[in-house]
């Protein structure tokens, strides 16, 4: 539902605020004073076309802002893998946009440069994810490009919500899935045999490679460890010798064991005779016995180290034959060993399913044959209950229009197999009927597409007999018809005036209307009017009630807001049709 609207030197109106309520809203307001803007403004926000025309002379930019309540929109709803989002809860989830309250504020804006930006809460989104998100929001009908029903893609969607269909459909596209799952597997299977035995034997060939290396994961840094240590043995064994001469002493010198062993003797003497010194007597023995045990350790690893050449040629080897591993296997020969072992657990995977034997293949044909069976069955009884429903629809869609000035409008709900022969061309993800609306305005003349329907009040009258028809499985909350009373009067204006106010129980309904017999319907009137100021013509929006209500009504009645005739005409429509008496 609409709750308000903000409109910021759009065209002539420097600035307005509405609030929407619950129900059927009627906007209203003399020949020229600019209802028209209003929707326009609206368009505007939800995504039409519109540039630096739109902004009001003398301003930097136009600005338009709505805040939208969906029952339900801050629970999250995921949307099935590669499906279009069916609601505007899973829109929002796919573009990762959260909201609070149920309620979601849309804002955009033109510049005088033409630029144009558009935000759905705090993100910034293009004008074509803002009209995607928007169509789950409203539906605009008169001669206007937002309206969901002129989209044959939405028509299969709205038969199966009237026929009950939505839950059978839904299991339906998960078999179908599986079977073209299966299908692909098959498909692989059956794959030139010579490029698969090719695969075969290169996968074989790797995979026995790096089974026969017999490769444990973190191997290489080891060995490259051990390699440098061998590689290096002289070097290695000079600077250990060096450090145990150092620290033991040779060649009768003192080394730094016995030399701080003297400086400890001293410092206790020291010590004896200076109580101060005990502190740093103490610290200098800790450091004797750190150093006569690194001693012990250094000439302890000295000892032990010996040069193996056989170990150094094996380590070498060892490493080589990993680095052509790397070279073959790996990303770089950077990598880790366990890209190897990754890549050999993969190729073992594929190898697997490419030597899936004759067996695996006929159980697969088996499958898919008992699928096809169930998958062509489930078509053909969701066809039907669809062409069952399709008679009822078309029929109580020309009911309606009947009532709305439109007899011996023909209306239609084309339910036709899809083209093809095999069953893969036949059948869809929905199954195996191509629907759309089909209409013929005119007694004799052939049904066609409704996007080839031109006038704008019919185009309206036929909207608001399918979103009656449709009213309890369409999910677009706000409905708002324009033009719909351009050439209607008398009983067939007070029949239409019926019709918004019956929809308006299931949805929000705003209608553009200068006929008194539709307006007395309302629950809620709104105003439109043009003023003059300063040489600059501006357009107000406010919502009436009461007296200005009654005024309203009877200006709409005779042209004459004040004359008591006119006012009392007013006051008993309104006390027969409308919501409340007024004052």
């Amino acid at each position: 539902m609409l709750e308000d609207l903000r409109i910021k030197d759009f065209a002539l109106i420097d600035s307005a605020y509405v609030e929407f309520s619950e129900g059927f809203t009627v906007l209203s307001g003399e020949t020229g004073a600019g209802k028209s803007l209003l929707i326009g403004a609206l368009t505007f926000l939800l995504g039409g076309k519109g540039g630096s025309e739109l902004i009001r002379q003398g301003a930097s930019e136009a600005s338009v802002s709505g805040t939208f309540y969906i029952k339900n929109l801050s629970r999250s709803e995921s949307c099935p893998d590669d499906s279009e989002p069916e609601n505007a809860s899973q829109w929002l989830f796919l573009h990762g946009i959260t909201c609070e309250e149920d309620r979601i504020l849309l804002r955009r804006l033109v510049r005088t440069n033409g630029k144009s930006s558009a935000w759905i809460g705090d993100t910034p989104v293009t004008r074509a994810d803002l009209a995607a998100f928007s169509s789950f929001l409203i539906d605009i009908h008169g001669q206007h490009e937002h309206q969901s029903l002129m989209k044959v893609s939405t028509h299969r969607k709205f038969l199966d919500s009237y026929a009950g269909l939505d839950e059978k459909v839904k299991d339906f596209t998960s078999l179908y899935s599986d079977l073209v799952e299966k299908r692909r597997k098959l498909e692989e299977l059956n794959a030139d045999e010579k490029n698969r035995e090719e695969r075969i034997e290169i996968l074989s060939f790797a995979l026995k490679e790096i089974s026969e290396a017999k490769l444990k994961s973190g191997e290489d840094v080891l060995l490259e460890d051990e390699e440098k240590k061998l590689s290096s043995f002289e070097k290695l064994y000079e600077d250990l010798e060096t450090i145990n001469s150092s620290l033991s002493g040779s060649d009768g010198h003192d080394g730094a064991v016995s030399s701080v062993k003297k400086i400890l003797v001293t410092a206790s003497h020291a010590a004896s005779m200076d109580k101060n010194l005990e502190n740093l007597g103490s610290r200098l023995e800790n450091l004797f016995y750190e150093l006569n045990d690194l001693a012990d350790e250094f000439r302890a690893y000295l000892n032990g180290l010996v040069f193996d050449p056989d170990r150094l040629s094996f380590v070498q080897d060892r490493l080589n034959l990993i680095y052509n591993l790397k070279k073959k296997y790996a990303s770089s020969v950077s990598s880790p060993v366990a890209e190897i072992l990754e890549f050999a657990s993969e190729a073992e995977k594929k190898l697997s399913s490419l030597t899936a034997g004759k067996e695996g293949r006929e159980e697969l044909e088996k499958n898919i044959a008992v699928l096809e069976k169930s998958v062509y069955a489930s078509a053909k009884e969701i066809s039907l209950s669809r062409k069952a429903a399709a008679d009822k629809m078309s029929s109580d869609v020309e009911n309606i229009l009947s009532e709305l000035g439109m007899k011996g409008t023909s209306f239609s709900v084309s339910v036709s197999d899809k083209s093809g022969n095999e069953l893969e061309q036949k059948c869809g993800p929905y199954g195996i009927d191509d629907i759309e609306f089909l209409i013929s305005a005119n007694p004799g003349n052939p049904l066609q597409s409704m996007a080839k329907i031109a006038s704008g009040g019919e185009l309206s009258r036929i909207m608001l007999a399918l979103k009656t028809v449709l009213s309890k499985s369409d999910e677009v909350g706000t409905l708002i018809f324009d033009e719909i009373d351009t050439g209607i009067g008398g009983e067939i204006a007070v029949s239409v005036g019926h019709h918004l106010k019956e929809l308006a129980g299931n949805k929000q309904v705003l209608c553009i209307t200068h006929l008194a017999s539709i307006a007395v319907y309302a629950d809620n009137q709104i105003k439109i009017e043009k003023s003059s100021s300063d040489g600059m013509t501006q357009t107000s929006v406010r919502a009436i009630d009461d007296l200005e209500r009654v005024q309203e009504i009877a200006r709409m009645l005779s042209g004459d807001a004040y004359s008591s005739e006119s006012l009392e005409h007013a006051k008993s429509m309104l006390l027969k049709f409308g919501k409340k008496q007024q004052g």
